[in-house]
Order: structure tokens, then sequence, then C-alpha cells
């Protein structure tokens, strides 16, 4: 009896393990999965914004770095003296500047000199013209006495004489007051000069702008000298040597952002209609076979690059007269975002994976437990 009891138990266990493995392969039998998967995150093209050698290199290829760390420095005795350069500019420009503005000032009391001048020889004007009158009409008045022996002819003649200094008084103020005048339109237009030299006042001069975008332009450019980590991440691909020349705009290292790190597992497009966004997945890396990583589907793809149809003769579209016996799906990219990896698990771009989308009848038990990707389908 125990012999059978022996049997019994064995074959219950075999049984077990037998279902147990049934159930794990017929989650991949009803769930889209693939072995087509890759590690992908943002790698950052580290491109200095100025060019010189190199005078700093504190950081070695593979190196973890954080979110201001300097990478390396450029010579910065060049960006020294182009900022001195550029603020003794803005020093000389404020003089320029405080200069013409004194010009201004100068123009607008030689134009208040001028109007009053004006406004005097128009005064003298009027007052002579009182003068020339009064003068005139006892002029006149001696001159109708004179028949009548009610004056004499000296007195005739001192009225006469009289009358005739006012009119060349009157002659030399009109003289005055068109020397006046026209000295005043000299004075405005050396004025409306001033201004224009001078431009807006305060921090709306042109010149001032100008001279201040060049010592802000210096400040950025000697900052710049300075590369920096943008993000936490690994320092990769590093070939910069101390000394070797750094170009603006031409990027030096690669820096692997250590936050970034997503999934891409490509789906035949028989199986995309299964897939939807939010669903749980489940990634098994081949460097970590017995760690399956949890995660989501965060999207899908929207097109994928096709062999034919790029643009020929006549802008007619390119297309291949062969035609395929066996018709191959299409891989659509889906992209997987992982909700918790462990510290031993170290993912590294461009890595493999496989990926099974927690998808079809099993439902709310599979969104309990984690099931790697059995060997045979890795």
């Amino acid at each position: 009896m125990a012999k059978y009891a022996k049997y019994l138990l064995t074959g219950a266990i075999v049984l077990v393990a037998i279902v147990a493995v049934l159930i794990k392969y017929w989650d991949y039998a009803t769930n889209p999965w693939t072995r087509d998967g890759q590690v992908r995150a943002q790698v950052i093209q580290i491109t200095p914004r100025v060019s010189g050698p190199i005078v700093k290199l504190p950081i070695l290829d593979n190196q973890m770095v954080k979110a201001g760390d300097l990478l390396f420095e450029i010579d910065p005795r060049t960006f020294e003296a182009s900022l001195e350069q550029a603020r003794a500019q803005l020093d000389e420009t404020g003089d320029n500047i405080q200069a013409l503005f004194q010009q201004v000032e100068a123009a607008k009391a030689k134009v208040d000199e001028s109007r009053a001048a004006v406004t005097q020889a128009q005064s003298s004007i009027n007052e002579i013209r009182s003068e020339i009158e009064k003068d005139k009409a006892e002029y006149d008045r001696q001159r109708e006495l004179l028949p009548r022996k009610a004056t004499s002819q000296k007195a005739v003649d001192r009225a006469k004489a009289n009358y005739e200094v006012s009119v060349e008084q009157r002659k030399t103020a009109v003289a005055g007051l068109a020397q006046a005048q026209a000295s005043l339109l000299m004075s405005e237009a050396n004025l409306a000069e001033a201004k224009a030299n001078l431009g807006a006042a305060g921090d709306a001069n042109a010149s001032i702008r100008v001279a201040r975008a060049a010592v802000r332009q210096a400040e950025l450019d000697l900052e710049f000298t300075q590369v920096r980590a943008p993000v936490d991440g690994y320092i990769t691909n590093l070939n910069l040597r101390l000394g070797s020349q750094a170009v603006a705009n031409q990027p030096t290292l690669a820096l692997v952002d250590v936050n970034s790190f997503w999934i891409c597992g490509f789906f035949k497009e028989t199986a995309i209609g299964k897939i939807g966004e939010g669903v749980k997945a489940v990634v098994t890396l081949m460097a970590y076979q017995d760690a399956p990583l949890e995660g989501y589907v965060d999207s899908i793809g929207w097109g994928i690059a096709q062999q034919d149809g790029s643009t020929g003769f006549e802008l007619l579209p390119t297309v291949s007269p062969t035609f395929e016996w066996i018709r191959l799906a299409q891989r659509v990219p889906v992209r997987i975002h992982l909700t918790n990896v462990p510290k031993e698990v170290k993912l590294r771009v461009g890595t493999t994976c496989s990926v099974l989308v927690m998808t079809g009848t099993a439902g709310s038990e599979k969104e309990k437990r984690l099931v790697a990707v059995p060997r045979a389908l890795q």
C-alpha cells in the first residue's frame, strides 16, 4: 500500500508540474509576446557651445555623473579677455551717451536763448513802432504849424530828425529780429541733430542695449567654457583628451539619462489589436533571465518605414514588381514603461529582452503575479 501511495504522490507532483507548465505556456498562447525587444533610453549628445582646447577633464568613460557635474572645461582665457573688452566697450558707450546728453542739454539752452532773443527783438520792434507813430505825429504837427508861424524851422527839423532816427531804429530792430529768428532755426536744427545722435534716453537707448547685449554674450561664452551634465546619467563613448580641441556645436560624448529607460518591443501586426495602452506587461532581460520586470504599455507606434514607395522617375512612387509567396507580418514598435526596476538589475541601452503583454483570458489573476518568459521562448 505504501508503495502505491509513493507512486500516486509522484504522479500527482508530476501532474501538478505539467499543469503549471501548461498554464504558463497557455499565457503565451493567448497573450501577445515577442523576443524582439530592446532597452532604450534618452541618449543626450553633449555638445559644447564654444570652441577651444580642453584644459579640464574630470570624468572617465562609463562613469556615473549627477546633473550639474563638470564634464570638461574649455580654456577660458580668450573668453575672459572678450568679456573685459565688452565691459570696456559698455563703459565707453556710456561715456559717449553722457557726452551726447550734455550736447542735447546745451542745444536746449541755446534754443531757449534764441527764443528769448526773438521775443526781445519783437518787443523792441513794438516799442519802436510806438515811438515812430509818436515822432511822425509830432513831425506832422510841426509842419502844419510852420506856415502859421506858430513854430520855428528849427523845431520842424528837430521833429523830422527824431522821426528819421526812429525809422532807422525800426530797420535795425527788424534786422535784429531776422537774425534772432535765423539763430533760433539753427539752434532748433542743432537740437534735433543732438537728439538724433543721442537716441532714446536711459535703458531704451539702442547703443546701450547693444553694448549690454555684447557683455551678456561674452558672459555666456565664458560660462559655456564649463560643460556640465544636464541630467543624471552615464558617460558613454568618451574620446576626449586633455588638450584636444573642442569645436562648437559638434557633439563630443554621449550621456545616457539614468531616469529615462524604457523598453521597445516589436510585435507582429497581427497581435497589435490585442494590445492597448495601460495594459500590464512583463519584461525579461536576456542578461537577467530570472528577474522579470514589471511594466505597462505606454504607447503603440503609428507607423513604420516601407521598402517600396520612394519617389522615382517623374515623381512617381517606385514599387518593386516582385511578389512574396510568404507574407511576413510587419513588426510594430510598442513602448513599455517600467514601473519597478530592482537595484541589482542594470539596464543598458541596446540590450535585448522578451516582452509579454498581459491580456487575454487570465485577467485579474495575471495582474497579481509576475511570470518570466520561459527560456525556450526567449
